[in-house]
């Protein structure tokens, strides 16, 4: 069974920064890890390929750097690794991205399963796994918690509900989102650091994956940034202090005087 996980490397969340001019992340010097989410991903890429052979390879689309996001990947079990890079990639929105990462999956072929995290947490929309599916031309099912059986060229899963669980049957090759239930991820072995270390990540371009240049990047992005900024404050703030009695009478006093009560 052949696998392939879709992996973002995202700012660390407390060091975030934005780029005033052009409305994106700041992500050089920035520190990054593996899309928390992704990493459920890959877990279960593994657990499957240690039930029925084959094997997992890792796919990313973003700067040199990220490249060290696919040897920690690496380090934890994944076979082979693909970066999609290219400064023409720079800029893409989610459209963008994620037809970047169908023609990539394309170039690399023979595939059963594609599995990426419910989302990323610097973007937050959730829409990259569906649209690289249907950019495939495959079944997209979001939010599985659960992978009940894989044979015959079909999947049984438990899709994650508000209420519940959806229990659904895709045929295969097939892309699925895994949320966080579905697994708890393994550390890194010494053998795998080992083979991360040593490691020379396959790089594939633009031209390598045979992209349309009119549909990567800022100029093949749909939605633009037109502006970020901070919310501003809202009225005068005052913190409250002593027995949390008097707390409350003061509250209920300023409320009365607002005529809120």
């Amino acid at each position: 069974m052949n696998i392939i996980v879709l992996v973002k490397q995202v700012p660390d969340a407390s060091e975030v920064k934005i780029n005033r001019e052009t409305n994106t992340l700041i992500r050089d010097g920035v520190p990054s890890i593996i899309n928390p989410y992704d990493m459920y991903a890959i877990e279960e890429a593994l657990r499957l390929r240690e039930q029925h052979g084959g094997k997992v390879t890792a796919v990313t689309m973003g700067p040199p750097q990220a490249a060290e996001a696919l040897k920690e990947t690496v380090a934890m079990g994944v076979d082979e690794v693909v970066l999609l890079s290219d400064r023409a990639f720079a800029g893409a929105d989610t459209w963008a991205t994620s037809y970047t990462l169908a023609k990539g999956i394309k170039k690399i072929g023979n595939f059963d399963l594609v599995i990426a995290g419910k989302q990323a947490i610097d973007g937050d929309t959730a829409q990259v796994g569906p649209e690289t599916a249907d950019m495939l031309g495959i079944p997209f099912v979001a939010y599985i918690r659960k992978i009940e059986k894989v044979e015959n060229d079909k999947m049984t899963a438990e899709r994650m509900m508000d209420e519940g669980y959806d229990v659904v049957e895709t045929s295969l090759p097939a892309l699925i989102t895994v949320v966080k239930e579905i697994n708890q991820p393994r550390l890194p072995s010494l053998k795998g650091k080992m083979k991360a270390k040593s490691l020379k990540v396959t790089t594939l371009t633009a031209r390598d994956i045979d992209a349309d240049e009119n549909m990567i990047g800022l100029k093949g992005s749909p939605t633009k940034v037109v502006k970020i900024f901070p919310p501003a404050p809202r009225g005068q703030r005052e913190i409250l202090s002593g027995a949390i009695e008097d707390q409350v009478a003061t509250v209920v006093k300023k409320l009365k005087e607002q005529s809120l009560l």
